[in-house]
C-alpha cells in the first residue's frame, strides 16, 4: 500500500486526474475529514452544513477523537459515518471526492500528495508544509495530478480583506513599502510530562508518521505537538502563518531576498522546544523596488498595538500596512480600517466574514484553480517565509534566499535544514 502511493504508474496518474472532472454543479461532493481534533470540528461542521456536500468518513489515529465526532453528529440528528485510523483507506474509496486535512503539521504535505495521487481534491490546514522542501513538493503534486488544493488561510476568502488588498494595489495609500504582522497570544506553560505507555485506541506509529519516533508523552501528543520541532513550527507556524500570509498578500511580494529572526523561550521551564517570543524581518525585491515585512510573536501578557483589538484581552492578532499616503489596519481576520495623510483622516473600512470552505467546494465544481482564494501555491509560498524565519532563529544568523535555486546562498548548513530526514515508509518523495 505504501509503495502504491509513492510509485503510481503514469497510467494510474492519468486515471486519477480524470476523477470528478465532469461533475455537474448539482452533484453531491463527498468529503472525508482527516484529523478529528479541535480544528477538524470546524471542517466537519462546514461539510455537514452545506447543500450538496456530504461528510463521507472520519479519520483519526485516536479512536476517542473519532468517537467524539460521531457523538456530535448524532446529537445534531446526522447519520454516523465510517471511521478509520489510516487515511489510505479513504484514498482507496472511489466514492470520496475530497479530503479535508486537519492533522498535525508534519503530516500535511504527505497526506496531500497521497490524496492528489489518488485523484482527490484537498482542503489542507495551514501551514500546508512542515519545511521548505515540502512547500515545493505539495505544489508539484497539485499540478501533476490536476487537483484543486486549498490551504486553510480563511482570510483570503474575506470580502473585507479582499477589498483592503485591492485598494492597496490600486494605490489608494500610495506605495506600500512595509507590512507588519502581530501574533500576540496569551499562552501558558505546558509544564513537563513524563514518558508513559501509549493510550489504548491510539495508533502512535501512524501518528508519528514522517517524524522520528519519540517516547510517548502527553506534551508531544494532542495540540502541544505544535511546540516541538519534529511535528510543529511554533506559534509562527500555528497562529502566525495566518498573519504572515496576509502580510505577504497585501505587500504584493513573493520570495524574500533576506530573512532574519531573533528570539527565545522566556519565563517558562517546560518541555517546549520552539520559541515563545520571536521577531522576524524579511526583505523583498519587488520589480526592482525594495520592500520589507516584519513579524512578531509574543506569548504572554501584552498590550494591543496599532489599534488592533484582538480576540480577547491580551491577544493581538492582525496586520498593519504602511504606504506613502496612509496606512491600513487588519484587525483579526475579517475587518479592516484605514487612515489617510499626515492628519490621519479616516479612510475606507469594512467588516465581513469569510466563506473559505464554500470557496473550496465551488472550485471543486468548476475545476478551475483560479477560483481558489488560497490556492496551494500561495499558501506554500507564505509557509516558506515561516520556515526560513525558524531556520534563521535556530542558527542565529541571517539567511540570504535564492528563489531560483531554492537554496540559502553560501550557507550549506541552512540549506540542509530546508528538508528533514523522513522515517520510512512515510517519505515525502523527491519526485511526486
Amino acid at each position: 500500500m505504501n509503495r502504491r502511493y509513492f510509485m503510481m504508474s503514469s497510467a494510474a496518474a492519468t486515471a486519477a486526474q480524470a476523477v470528478r472532472t465532469t461533475a455537474s454543479p448539482n452533484d453531491t461532493v463527498r468529503v472525508a475529514v482527516v484529523g478529528c481534533g479541535g480544528r477538524g470540528a470546524s471542517h466537519m461542521g462546514a461539510w455537514t452544513g452545506m447543500p450538496n456536500v456530504s461528510l463521507a468518513a472520519l479519520v483519526d489515529v485516536d479512536d476517542t477523537h473519532a468517537e467524539r465526532y460521531i457523538g456530535q453528529l448524532q446529537r445534531r440528528g446526522k447519520d454516523p459515518v465510517p471511521t478509520m485510523r489510516d487515511i489510505r483507506r479513504v484514498l482507496d474509496d472511489k466514492n470520496i471526492d475530497a479530503v479535508s486535512i486537519a492533522t498535525p503539521n508534519h503530516w500535511h504535505t504527505l497526506q496531500t500528495i497521497w490524496a492528489c495521487q489518488a485523484g482527490k481534491d484537498v482542503y489542507v490546514e495551514k501551514p500546508c508544509s512542515h519545511n521548505v522542501f515540502e512547500s515545493r513538493q505539495i505544489v508539484a503534486a497539485a499540478r501533476k495530478y490536476n487537483r484543486m488544493v486549498q490551504q486553510g488561510s480563511q482570510s483570503r476568502s474575506s470580502p473585507a480583506l479582499q477589498e483592503a488588498v485591492q485598494k492597496m494595489k490600486a494605490g489608494e495609500f500610495g506605495e506600500i513599502y512595509l507590512s507588519r504582522g502581530l501574533c500576540f497570544k496569551s499562552r501558558n506553560t505546558i509544564g513537563k510530562t513524563p514518558v508513559e505507555p501509549v493510550p489504548p485506541g491510539v495508533d502512535y506509529d501512524m501518528w508519528t508518521g514522517p517524524a522520528p519516533v519519540r517516547p510517548f508523552t502527553k506534551n508531544r501528543f494532542h495540540y502541544n505537538w505544535h511546540w516541538f520541532w519534529d511535528t510543529g513550527n511554533g506559534d509562527l507556524g500555528n497562529q502566525g502563518i495566518h498573519e504572515v500570509d496576509i502580510a505577504r498578500w497585501g505587500l504584493g511580494v513573493t520570495h524574500p531576498t533576506k530573512v532574519s529572526a531573533i528570539g527565545g523561550k522566556f519565563m517558562f521551564d517546560d518541555d517546549q522546544e520552539t520559541p515563545n517570543t520571536l521577531n522576524c524581518a524579511f526583505e523583498f525585491n519587488a520589480n526592482g523596488k525594495p520592500k520589507m515585512m516584519e513579524f512578531e510573536v509574543r506569548h504572554w501578557y501584552s498590550n494591543h498595538e496599532a489599534g488592533i483589538s484582538g480576540e480577547r484581552p491580551g491577544n493581538t492578532i492582525g496586520n498593519t500596512f504602511y504606504g506613502a499616503d496612509g496606512y491600513l489596519v487588519i484587525d483579526n481576520y475579517n475587518k479592516y480600517y484605514s487612515f489617510l495623510g499626515k492628519d490621519h483622516k479616516p479612510g475606507p473600512s469594512r467588516t465581513e466574514r469569510d466563506n473559505h470552505f464554500e470557496n473550496f467546494i465551488s472550485a471543486v465544481r468548476s475545476r478551475k484553480k483560479e477560483d481558489l482564494n488560497a490556492e496551494i501555491e500561495e499558501g506554500a509560498m507564505s509557509c516558506v517565509l515561516v520556515h526560513l524565519a525558524n531556520i534563521s532563529y535556530r542558527l542565529g544568523r541571517t539567511l540570504h534566499w535564492d528563489e531560483k535555486t531554492w537554496t540559502c546562498k553560501g550557507d550549506a548548513e541552512a540549506t540542509k535544514m530546508l528538508t528533514r530526514n523522513y522515517r520510512a515508509p512515510y517519505i515525502v518523495p523527491a519526485k511526486v
